[in-house]
């Protein structure tokens, strides 16, 4: 099932900007590469953007969408699909929603999307593991009925 994402509006919807800068998106891209990393979803992020620029990361395509608008060339995206049933359009905005579900697509809130695809790798790292108290650990395994057979 492919994700059709409207990445200004996830921008604008987690960081009340209606503009968002380069490093806006470049991170947006690192976050769900992220947390695509561990999934087999397909996602396709599309940007407003002078351009029509196409790139792929994995799992997730990037794609400017010209002079028209991100909104506009996911909704042709939906309606160039075979199947567009199994397409998911990522948004909070309203009426792209409820035109991708008039054009056969599901939609979902960024919050959905987020919490379906759980913390990014970069949360999970090392440094945010809980700590480790050596000294109740070596207490505890010390103590025989803590250890087996």
């Amino acid at each position: 099932m492919p994700y059709f994402l409207d990445g200004n509006n996830l921008i604008g919807h987690a960081r009340a900007t209606a503009r968002p800068s380069d490093e806006d998106r470049q991170s947006l891209v690192s976050e769900i590469a992220q947390r695509l990393r561990r999934t087999r979803a397909q996602a396709v992020l599309f940007f407003d953007g002078p351009g029509e620029k196409r790139t792929a990361l994995g799992n997730l395509s990037i794609r400017e969408a010209g002079p028209r608008g991100a909104d506009e060339a996911i909704l042709r995206e939906i309606g160039r699909t075979r199947t567009p049933r199994e397409v998911v359009v990522v948004t909070a905005d309203r009426d792209l929603a409820r035109s991708s579900r008039d054009a056969g697509a599901k939609s979902l809130s960024p919050d959905e999307f987020w919490s379906r695809f759980g913390l990014s790798t970069r949360a999970e790292s090392p440094g945010d593991a809980p700590k480790v108290d050596v000294e109740d650990w070596l207490k505890y395994f010390g103590d025989e009925k803590n250890r087996e057979g």
